[in-house]
């Protein structure tokens, strides 16, 4: 469809950009995944390509469009981020029981983190 879509908006910049706009809310409304909504898009990015005003504008309406859907995507960075932010929040936690002398057992239950996770992070402190 984008191909077809792309030869028939030849020297049509503003339908091609409603074109390719409409082509990744339709990935968003058939159910596909955060990462083949990112490679297809990537793809249509190069095979649509938009005069560089028409791209900011389309940009802009995706933008709206996943904060309508409350679908906005997190890059995989973030994610990296955020995961080894709430890693460290664990390994805070479990240093602060450390100090207060509490067992490996009882910290393992408060924060869900094994003994043997303990152990190493006491090594790591050592």
């Amino acid at each position: 469809m984008a191909h077809l879509k792309t030869k028939a908006t030849h020297n049509k910049p503003r339908e091609r950009k409603n074109w390719k706009l409409q082509l990744v809310t339709m990935l968003y409304d058939r159910g596909y995944g955060e990462q083949a909504i990112l490679e297809l898009n990537n793809f249509l990015d190069w095979m649509m390509n938009l005069p560089e005003d028409l791209e900011r504008e389309f940009q802009t309406d995706l933008k709206a469009f996943e904060e309508a859907r409350e679908m906005k995507y997190v890059t995989t960075i973030e994610r990296m981020a955020e995961q080894r932010g709430a890693k460290s929040k664990e390994v805070e936690i479990a240093l602060n029981m450390l100090r207060k002398n509490l067992d490996l057992e009882t910290i393992a239950e408060i924060t869900g983190l094994t003994v043997i996770q303990l152990q190493e992070m006491q090594v790591q402190l050592n």
